[in-house]
């Protein structure tokens, strides 16, 4: 095999491995016939709305947020300009939008638009036309684009609240615009799409001339940035032009040889950085990413963060610290006792909020007797003497004094993680330092 042809294939498979993902993404989540059926699936151009959190028993979504509800939707401008209305609301809400290729190019919310009533038309590339006075034109680099919504959630309790406002989140098609628009409640369904394996476990499944042959065609209409054109003429080395056809049949042995061993080395090298935690920043046993929601030519570390979840936030809207760590280098486990102590000046500086969930070792949320998997910057807290504040993670109940700053843990590994919401300018300029969880019992038998 041709060391540099092995390079290249590699290459080119991490800059396409966000679009393919992100198309048989699409595909899966928008077969369905209305945006009730299925949970967090709708048609093209409707949203799908998480009403509640997961059950504890739930194993549906990795290290789902208990913060925010969900408002989902793919939207598909190739006919016609589709209208995004949010209404006015006073509570948080971040509503990112993202190209075929995953990065954000537009973020409606409050940080943004304040949280007054907004009206935005999303429109293709090369659309030319004329809007009305009162919607503002959003332009979206590929035809495709994915809206992800988040509004501001306290707990159970809230949630008739927070309908309210997602019911406010609507798209409407520009022919459409000031009518009473609903949207079709009967959509066709195609019956040659896989609708029950993961996307990522298909792309992953592909060869790499499987793989490369979905990417010419998604070249046809989704084009590349402009700052892609290194690699673009690069890859035609691989036989990949955008705008045609793969013509897999016309290339040398080693060329194809290349190509179908790309994917394995690249999924090992992703995994890889993913375990051992150099992806970002690591400070005291906690580790984030950096510079995620827009990419420029960054295309490994962008196929690392859509190999580790599809959707990332800009740093601007939200952090997302991982503790993978004790304060002794250790993992964290069940078997012992930890405190997680916050001087009165070390709490995370945000505009918005922070969160403290707790997660197994899978990344999923643990039941537990208090039913609880998640500390907020709202709830009432027992606070130190000092205005410092101290939280418990532990498997055990610890005494009634604590019990208000008490972050359920399993009996088996686990993972906790913050969230900062609209961090402040000195967390992203490089202030963040959570402190380290330390072991506060020995181990014993549970």
């Amino acid at each position: 095999m041709r060391p540099d042809l092995n390079a290249l294939a590699i290459d080119v498979y991490q800059y396409a491995y966000p679009l393919v993902t992100m198309e048989l993404t699409r595909r899966q989540m928008t077969n369905v016939p209305d945006a009730h059926s299925v949970s967090m699936r709708a048609p093209v151009n409707q949203f799908a709305h998480a009403r509640a959190f997961p059950r504890a028993e739930s194993r549906e979504v990795v290290r789902f947020n208990f913060d925010t509800l969900y408002s989902m939707a793919w939207l598909d401008l190739r006919h016609e300009p589709v209208v995004l209305s949010l209404p006015e609301t006073d509570r948080y809400c971040l509503v990112p939008i993202y190209d075929m290729w995953t990065d954000i190019f537009a973020v409606p919310g409050t940080r943004t638009t304040g949280g007054r009533a907004r009206d935005f038309a999303l429109v293709c590339p090369d659309w030319a036309g004329e809007l009305p006075d009162d919607v503002e034109l959003i332009r979206s680099p590929t035809p495709v684009a994915w809206i992800i919504g988040r509004t501001q959630t306290n707990g159970p309790d809230d949630y008739q609240n927070v309908h309210r406002i997602q019911d406010g989140y609507r798209l409407t098609p520009l022919s459409a615009w000031g009518q009473e628009y609903v949207p079709p409640s009967e959509e066709p369904t195609a019956q040659d799409i896989d609708d029950t394996t993961p996307p990522f476990d298909q792309v992953n499944a592909m060869s790499g001339v499987e793989f490369f042959t979905r990417l010419a065609d998604l070249l046809k209409i989704h084009p590349p940035h402009p700052n892609d054109y290194p690699i673009v003429h690069r890859m035609q080395a691989l036989g990949l032009r955008a705008g045609q056809d793969f013509a897999v049949e016309a290339l040398d042995a080693d060329v194809i040889e290349a190509i179908n061993a790309a994917p394995q080395v690249a999924h090992n090298d992703i995994r890889r950085t993913l375990l051992d935690g150099s992806l970002g920043t690591i400070r005291n046993g906690w580790s984030w990413g950096q510079n995620l929601g827009t990419y420029g030519t960054s295309y490994r570390l962008r196929a690392l963060v859509t190999f580790g979840g599809l959707g990332a936030n800009l740093p601007e809207d939200a952090i997302y610290p991982n503790a993978f760590a004790d304060a002794n280098g250790e993992p964290f486990s069940g078997t012992h006792d930890y405190v997680l102590h916050f001087d009165e000046d070390e709490l995370p500086a945000v505009d918005a909020f922070w969160s403290l969930t707790m997660y197994d070792g899978d990344g999923f949320q643990v039941a537990n007797p208090i039913d609880r998997f998640v500390i907020r910057d709202r709830d009432q807290f027992n606070y130190n003497a000092d205005g410092s504040l101290d939280f418990y993670l532990q498997h055990t109940p610890p005494s009634p004094d604590k019990e208000a700053n008490w972050l359920p843990a399993p009996s088996g590994s686990f993972a906790p993680m913050l969230r900062l919401y609209s961090p402040r300018g000195e967390v992203l300029r490089g202030s963040l330092n959570p402190p380290p969880i330390k072991r506060t019992a020995p181990s014993i038998d549970r």
